[in-house]
Order: C-alpha cells, then structure tokens, then sequence
C-alpha cells in the first residue's frame, strides 16, 4: 500500500451506563465486552487507525466516590484490552481516558497503540475544563507531541482543547498529517477550521454525535449516522494545499501528465485546492516540484513579506 493512505474507523457509542451498586471489576468486565462489541463493527473492513471517544470507558450512573473506585480496579487493564484488539488485527488504535498518575493526580489522555500492541505515546489533555481540575484533581497537559506512524504523522487532541489557538499554533509548526480528536463535544465549525488551519485531515471520535472525517480543506469526506454510530473510510494523506494564484497552468500541465493519478479537488470559494498523488511511484512532493507549483504556506509567506517590504505599506 502507497505510504499516505490509510483507512480509518471512528466509534462514536454513547456511554455504558451500569447500576450504581455494580461491583468494580464487574463494571470492568461490562465495558471491555461493550468495547469489544464496537470493535466488531469496523474490525472486517480491517482498519489501520481506530479512533474512539473521551473518556472512554467511563460510565454513567456511579457516584463520584463510585467511580474514582472502579478507576482504581480498572487501572491499564481496558487500554490492555485495545492494545490486544491493536495486535490481533495489526491496527493502531487511541485510547482515550482519565488515567492515574503515580503522584496521585489525574489526566486526561489519549494514549496511541501501534500495531504490535505497544504503547507509541501518551497525550495529555492540553485544555481541562476548570471543573476537571477543581473537582477531579486532573492536570493540564504541557506537551503536544506528534507522533510518526507507518502511514504518517498524527497529533492527538481533546474536547476543550479545540477552543484554543496555543495548541492549535503548535500544531500548525509541527506539520501532522493528521489530528485525532476524542470528545464529548463536537466543535462545529472548529472542526473545519483546524483541518485547514493545520493542512491536515482531521477524525473526530465524539460520543452520541456525529463522528466525521474531513480533508485539509474542512470538508467532511465521511460520516457516522443516526443508524451507524461508527464510520470506516479510505484517506489520502499523500496530499497538499494550493493557492489558484500563479499556478493555473502549472496545474493544466500536471493534470496532463498524470492524468487520473493526480486529484485536483476545488471546493469553490476557498481560491485554494487540494492535490493528492494517487501514484504509487510520485509522491505529491516530487509532482509539486516537478512542475514548480508553489504551496499555499509558500504563497502567503511571500504576500507577507511584500507587505513588509520597505516602500510597499502606506
């Protein structure tokens, strides 16, 4: 398979609720059998990345004491569960939970599995809702890694944190190739204005909404439904954003070279458009070369810098 593509599955099931005097690993044994019945709907289209929600495995109908105590039993041993799932169909997967420290205090993370099982990395919520500190003890993250699969480059976020420029300027600087969102919340436009923001695809996982995946340009290339709270699709992330301005020609004449291997797509409106390589032997970084097509990034650095340039600003 082309490096750049690759098939994603995002999960977006409302939370298990369970009586509020279940004992605790009895609740840990209903939400890995309730995560196991999920997995069943995406597994046949053998993903290579499967996304699901914030927060997880948590679960309604427990007091606060209640369900500190089943965290407590629960420990690693639903992400133990998804690293299995990750190793048995040779897919990566994001666990996305409330985790204990060893100090005593708590995150919200999302933690990436890579295909033997193994845990490539930790992200932690960057943006707590305030309550998640002052009533759970939960931290706010610091770091913002990006973390480099077989397929490309993914950043993970979290609910909250899609309100905020600070992490989503990181993000712009480190060049994912793709954002993973688990949520409670959907965002909304913010969705969009990420994926473009960042040139990156974007999946969000959100529970009891629609879980979408969306191109560089904001633009939802598929979705869960009302019938279906799961989605499976193809993505090419062997792609890149383009200005119209000064590259019409360029445009024509790599269009007639590559033919049906090259996807131009115009959202209308915009003035910029993707272009993917659907050649397994040209990346879109030698077609772009090859024809001396510049990037949109390119563009608008030098229409900065034109403004700045001494004579040109009034």
């Amino acid at each position: 398979k082309k490096r750049g593509q690759v098939r994603i599955a995002t999960l977006g099931p409302r939370s298990l609720s369970v009586d509020a005097n279940a004992d605790p690993q009895s609740i840990v044994s209903q939400v890995i059998a309730h995560w196991r019945r999920e997995f069943s709907q995406v597994l046949p289209d053998r993903p290579d990345l499967i996304v699901v929600p914030e927060a997880c495995d948590r679960v309604g109908g427990l007091s606060r004491e209640r369900l500190l105590e089943y965290y407590r039993v629960r420990k690693d041993q639903v992400r133990d569960f998804f690293a299995k799932v990750a190793a048995e169909n040779r897919c990566y997967v994001v666990y996305s939970a409330a985790r204990e420290m060893p100090d005593g205090t708590w995150r919200n993370s999302s933690t990436l599995i890579d295909r033997q099982g193994r845990v490539m990395g930790v992200y932690h919520k960057n943006h707590v809702v305030i309550e998640e500190t002052t009533e759970s003890g939960i931290l706010c993250g610091r770091q913002a890694p990006v973390f480099d699969c077989d397929f490309g480059r993914v950043a993970l976020a979290i609910c909250f944190d899609l309100n905020f420029d600070e992490l989503r300027l990181k993000y712009i600087q480190a060049r994912p190739d793709l954002i993973v969102f688990s949520s409670m919340y959907h965002g909304g436009l913010m969705q969009a204005y990420w994926a473009y923001s960042c040139r990156a695809h974007f999946v969000g996982a959100v529970s009891g909404l629609p879980c979408e995946i969306r191109n560089p340009l904001g633009e939802v290339v598929a979705s869960s439904t009302n019938y279906f709270d799961f989605v499976v699709a193809d993505v090419n992330l062997d792609c890149r954003l383009v200005h119209l301005d000064y590259n019409w020609s360029r445009l024509r004449d790599l269009k007639a070279k590559y033919g049906p291997k090259v996807t131009i797509h115009d959202p209308g409106f915009l003035g910029s458009v993707l272009i993917s390589s659907e050649d397994a032997a040209v990346s879109v970084d030698e077609m772009i070369a090859e024809f001396h097509i510049e990037l949109l990034d390119d563009y608008m650095a030098r229409a900065l810098a034109h403004r700045h340039t001494p004579g040109n600003m009034e």
